[in-house]
Parts: structure tokens; sequence; C-alpha cells
């Protein structure tokens, strides 16, 4: 799923119980040591097989890398590739590669690896982001630092997808237990997983690159919201690497020892409408819904004001990107008028979100909005990952639903019928492939019409764009600005001397 970079980073997402989560204190870190709060426990350690954005959070870039990746501006920069060429037909990339780095295993980079890798997407991996690898014809090993890949036709997408988790480097000895044990050629590697409590990364002897600052990276995961602020405030943690309750910042931004990071991200918060259902595959029921929700309140209410409407899958740092938050206004009555002309003026809907706070809280302003046209929303909750990838991701079994989808550029997920959003519209299917295949103007245009024409169907509900809230002790550096990419990049922290 794209969920969802969520789903990083984003996203990005609680899995833990209140009293564990939090229960444990940190003695205060060493200057080797850095223990960093999320609110998004991974369930294994396997993307390939697992949506949702906690595990790329937690490896990519870190413990994984690409031949490329993605800067603090979003642009596609080298990484295990020093350069890369692209043919004039567009459909032929040519890539050379480090000659010095190593898997954790000990095994040798080359443009092998590649292949195996880029390959292995294709016929291996079982989440939805390993369609970015269909348009991918072959992959050759020209030599052991030259991988040529050829794409079926022309792609804008393709490349950036490689920055993020499909992009991922494996080595063939090193799958064996994606679950448990990730092998990559990043500054870090797993020293231990404590399920219910953290992830532990340990700086990597054999990395290719700069040595990180802090040799020890301690991911700890809360599922409170309050005892992820209290931990920070009684010295068990150094970061937190997204503040769950905005309205607390104040309390951090007048207490000089803490510093306050506040940026966007590309996480579009989505009432998501389950389009292949009635009363919902009627477009005038998802109209009237969009109608009666008043997301410029509900930001308040939910998120503290903190985020940005944006009214369709496109955050403001997409090329692409105008702001449709207007296209459905604030309007009980018309909402009245719709529900009235489909026949459904009294439906019953379930609700079923995870338990995640910005999804839980605007869920009961969702509610209390549609009681007012007549519309009952029963709230479910449903533990986040698990249960509710397996329930609402994968098995559809909804009618509405609120999650924060993470991953950039996944507007192309509204071109898949078989997305969880159950939307299928030939036109935009149409319109995403010219726009991939087309030049960069064209894609721009393309993907403006497809960003209009699902928020024109109502295909979902954009209630907002998550902001980027960080908050770490004085003295923590290298923390991003803006949530670009599905990782939580660990290798540019450092402490000022």
């Amino acid at each position: 799923m794209t969920v969802l970079r969520a789903l990083l980073a984003i996203a990005v997402l609680i899995t833990l119980t209140a009293c564990s989560a939090g229960s444990t204190a940190y003695s205060s870190p060493s200057a080797a040591t850095i223990t960093i709060g999320f609110s998004a426990e991974p369930a294994n350690l396997d993307f390939t097989s697992t949506d949702g954005a906690a595990i790329p959070q937690a490896l990519l870039y870190n413990v994984y890398q690409g031949l490329v990746r993605l800067d603090a501006q979003g642009k596609v920069v080298p990484l295990l590739a020093k350069s890369w060429t692209l043919s004039e037909d567009r459909r032929t990339y040519d890539f050379q590669l480090r000659d010095d780095a190593t898997f954790t295993n000990g095994a040798h980079f080359t443009a092998e690896d590649v292949k195996f890798s880029i390959n292995r997407v294709k016929t291996a991996w079982t989440v939805s982001t390993k369609a970015s690898m269909d348009v991918v014809d072959h992959v050759d090993a020209v030599a052991p630092d030259h991988a040529r890949v050829v794409l079926s036709k022309p792609s804008n997408n393709w490349l950036f997808a490689m920055a993020g988790r499909v992009g991922a480097m494996f080595t063939p000895t090193g799958t064996a237990d994606l679950r448990t044990t990730p092998i990559g050629t990043g500054p870090y590697q797993l020293d231990r997983f404590n399920r219910g409590d953290s992830l532990v990364l340990k700086a990597n002897p054999r990395y290719w690159g700069p040595k990180p600052t802090f040799g020890t990276v301690v991911l700890k995961y809360f599922a409170d919201p309050t005892a992820l602020n209290n931990a920070l405030l009684s010295n068990g943690i150094d970061v937190i690497s997204s503040v769950q309750t905005p309205d607390s910042l104040s309390r951090f931004e007048t207490d000089d020892r803490f510093t306050v990071v506040q940026g966007t991200t590309t996480g579009e918060v989505v009432l998501s409408f389950n389009n292949a259902r009635a009363p919902l595959s009627d477009k005038r029921v998802r109209q009237a819904l969009t109608y009666a929700i008043d997301r410029r309140a509900l930001l308040a209410t939910a998120w503290a004001g903190k985020g940005l409407l944006i009214g369709s899958m496109v955050p403001p740092s997409d090329p692409w990107y105008e702001d449709l938050s207007n296209r459905y206004p604030y309007d009980p009555d018309r909402a009245r008028e719709l529900l009235a002309q489909a026949g459904q003026p009294h439906p019953v809907l379930r609700l079923r979100v995870p338990n995640l706070p910005y999804a839980v809280d605007s869920a009961q302003v969702i509610r209390s909005d549609l009681a007012k046209v007549g519309v009952t929303a029963n709230i479910e909750e449903l533990d986040f990952p698990a249960v509710w990838l397996k329930e609402v991701f994968s098995g559809h079994d909804y009618d509405m639903s609120i999650v924060a989808h993470v991953e950039p550029h996944d507007l192309a997920t509204f071109g898949n019928p078989n997305y969880y959003w159950g939307y299928r519209n030939p036109r935009v299917g149409a319109l995403l492939a010219q726009a991939d295949a087309g030049t960069p103007e064209q894609q721009v245009s393309g993907l403006r019409q497809v960003a209009s024409t699902i928020s024109e169907d109502a295909a979902a509900d954009w209630l907002f764009l998550l902001p980027n809230l960080v908050v770490a002790k004085a003295g923590i550096t290298g923390l991003a600005r803006d949530q670009v990419s599905d990782s939580f990049d660990l290798s540019n922290l450092g402490r000022a001397s």
C-alpha cells in the first residue's frame, strides 16, 4: 500500500498499548546514543510483504539503500549509483555504481544485486508499491559497477519510485528472513527488535560512507501521545519524531531545553470512501458527505489547526499541486439535497478507523457533522497496523475510514481499481498513463487533470495535510524540516558541540 512513506512517513501510527509504551524509562543517553520516540511500531521488518509506513520509516536509507534517494527538497539524487544516463528514447537507464559498498553480511554490492533486487520486486514482493516496477522490461549487469535498466516505455515516475522502498537493494544471500533480519548497505544495521517496545540500530562498521555521529539509535514506540511527550520532558528520549498532540507544542516552544521543528509532509489525511459498495458507489452520496464535513473546523479541533487543507491527493511539494480545498465548501443544506436525490436520506455507515490520534479525533468530528445531515456514522476503532491493514486495506471491509497516506506521489493509487478505494474511472487511468509517458510539461498537466477529476468525483474526502512537527533536546542537529520521503533519515543527526 502506499499508506500509507505510512504509509512514513510519514506516514505516520500506533501499535502498542498505552501502559506498555513509555513504561520503560531510558537513562540519559550517552554522546554515542540517541533515543527517538515514534508512534508507529513496525509489525515486522519486511516491507516487501507488509504494507504501511512504519517499516521504511525505520529502515529506508538507514539500513537499506537504493541506487538513488530523495534529498531534503524531494529531488532524486545519487546514492549507491554514482551517476546515471538516460537514453534519447527515455527507456534505458545506465547506472554507474559505487565499487566500495558492502552489505552487512559481508557480500560486496555489484550490478548483479541491482538485477536481483529489481527482478525480485516483480516476482516476490506482495505489497501494493510493487506495481512501480511493472514498467521494467529487463535489467542487465553490464559490469560489476555498471547496471542497465530497460523500460518497456518511457516513465516519469520510475526513477522517483526507485528513491523509495521499492528501490531498496538486496543481496541474494540476505533475504532468508526479512521479517527479522534486514541486510542492507546503509549506515546502520539491526541490533535488536524488542516487540512492543523498541527497535535498536547500531552503526554499520562496513559502511562505505561517512560514519554516523551516533553509534546506537533507539527507536522507542509509544501508543499514548501523552506518554510520548512526557518521555522527552523526563529525559527518557532525545527526540519526538512526530508530535501526536499538536496542542501541546507550546509547552516545548517556551522551554529553552528543547527545539521545535515545524514543516510539512506528503501525508494526506484521507477520509476514504468504499466506492465499490453501496451507498458510496453513488457519486451523489459521496458528494453529500463531502459537503457535510466542515474541514476547517475539523483541522482546528482534531489537529490544533496545524496542517493544510488541500482538497485532493497532491501536496504542495508536487509540481502538479493546485489548491482544490474549496471544491466542496461546507454546505449541510446541499448535502441533504444530494442524499434525498440519491434516495438515501438517512444512511447508516461504518466508519472503521485505526487507533491513531489524528484518526480517532477526526472521526469524532465527522460523526457529529454527518449526524446534522441525517447520516449515522458508527465508529469502530481498529488496532493499527495489523487489524486495519488486514480488514480495511486488504479486505476492503468498510464504508469509510481515515488514515494518513504518507508515500510521495501516491495520486496514482486512484488509477488502480483494486486498491482499497474501490474507485474505477477509465479516464483517470488513461490520464495517469499519458502523464507518466509524456514530457515533464505533459506530466504536470495530466496529473492536474487527475487530481481535479478525483476531487470532482468525491472519490475520497481529503481532510488535511499532516504537518511535520518534531521536538528535540536543544543541541540535536540534522532534523529534517520537511518530511519528503518514507524514511526518518538518521544519517544526518548530530549534536552541537
